[in-house]
């Protein structure tokens, strides 16, 4: 017999439901379940782009109120090997379903660094020096996604003439 309120033929909570099947509480699964590895990969990715990133400022630092020609030209150089790397993988290599997340968001995440870009931005501005945060915010932008497209155009073009040998 049905539950109470269920209808006719309706199993109710811990009733039979077929051949090998009971109704019960619902399983709550993580959502991280399966993503350890994912996750893990990123993290150790993302301190070796940070601490490469780290060690540019240390071999360049920029002064106080100076332009902040280290932290627009990690960002440049980072997202031209974003372009070379994504083609690589999406074009050229196959490769583990791991170097992805490892390279592109984990070394180049940590590379780059938008936050101090930002930061680098604030500290023009604060110093009076609109003119320079202006083009500094202008020029790192445009010098990123020049730098990602050419670097990805070039790697098509070299892609290709390898393919043609």
């Amino acid at each position: 017999m049905a539950g109470a309120g269920t209808g006719p033929g309706i199993p109710t909570a811990n009733e039979p439901a077929g051949p090998g099947f009971t109704l019960g509480p619902p399983v709550r699964r993580s959502p991280l379940r399966g993503q350890l590895p994912t996750l893990a990969v990123i993290s150790a990715g993302g301190a070796l782009g940070a601490s490469a990133r780290y060690g540019a400022a240390l071999l360049w630092p920029t002064a106080h109120g100076a332009f902040p020609w280290t932290t627009l030209l990690v960002n440049a150089v980072g997202c031209a090997v974003i372009g070379v790397f994504m083609v690589v993988v999406t074009e050229g290599l196959s490769a583990h379903h791991l170097v992805r997340p490892f390279f592109g968001t984990g070394v180049l995440g940590g590379f780059t660094t938008f936050s101090t870009y930002a930061v680098d931005a604030q500290h023009l501005l604060t110093g009076s020096q609109i003119g320079t945060a202006l083009v500094y915010l202008a020029g790192t932008a445009v010098a990123a996604l020049v730098s990602v497209w050419a670097a990805a155009a070039l790697t098509r073009r070299v892609i290709s003439w390898r393919r043609g040998r």
